[in-house]
């Protein structure tokens, strides 16, 4: 229960991070630097925590999205959850060098100023979607992401760059193990991100 919060939380900080920072997680920044080919459901939390150091900032990013971003309807289904966890616990060491007291302090310090509109709009938006789920969830969370980011703080625009990317990666996998013909055309439509 306590791991598939944390994958949860590492979802909505992906689609958070990405649209403002705005998906979601630096449970991979934490990730050991080499390549992670097991499934997520394989990484144990433990494994997690015990991966490279991440200043307090970008630990409280990762860890307390979920309250900063109070959802109600909105929700991240468990195989994108898994698929950005995997990309995440993937990122080079480039990409986990961007996560900084500066620009986790900018994101947590815009998050706590504007998650209850951003949560407020994600489930706006969740429940106008056609089904099925992830449609509601890809395109509520583009549309969300292309409304915030504009207007996250300029400290936290690495942290976005590697947002894209992981969205885009786990766009492209889902799309590529879609069976569904909608969620096929969907995860198409939303992988080139904002």
């Amino acid at each position: 229960m306590i791991f598939s919060r944390a994958i949860q939380r590492a979802a909505l900080t992906t689609v958070v991070l990405s649209a403002s920072v705005l998906t979601v997680s630096a449970s991979a920044a934490t990730a050991p630097t080499s390549t992670v080919t097991a499934p997520a459901s394989a990484v144990t939390a433990p494994a997690l925590a015990q991966a490279a150091e991440m200043p307090p900032a970008c630990q409280s990013a990762l860890l307390d999205t979920l309250e900063k971003f109070p959802v109600v309807d909105y929700t991240v289904p468990e195989k994108v959850q898994n698929t950005a966890l995997v990309e995440f616990l993937n990122l080079s060491d480039a990409d986990q060098a961007v996560f900084t007291a500066a620009a986790c302090t900018a994101w947590n310090n815009w998050a706590t100023a504007n998650g209850k509109a951003v949560a407020d709009d994600l489930d706006t938006r969740y429940r106008a979607a056609a089904a099925p789920v992830c449609n509601k969830f890809a395109r509520s969370t583009l549309a969300t992401i292309k409304k915030y980011a504009p207007n996250i703080p300029a400290e936290t625009r690495e942290l976005e760059r590697v947002a894209k990317n992981v969205w885009a990666a786990t766009m492209q996998k889902l799309e590529t193990q879609a069976t569904n013909a909608d969620c096929k055309s969907t995860y198409n439509t939303v992988k080139a991100g904002w």
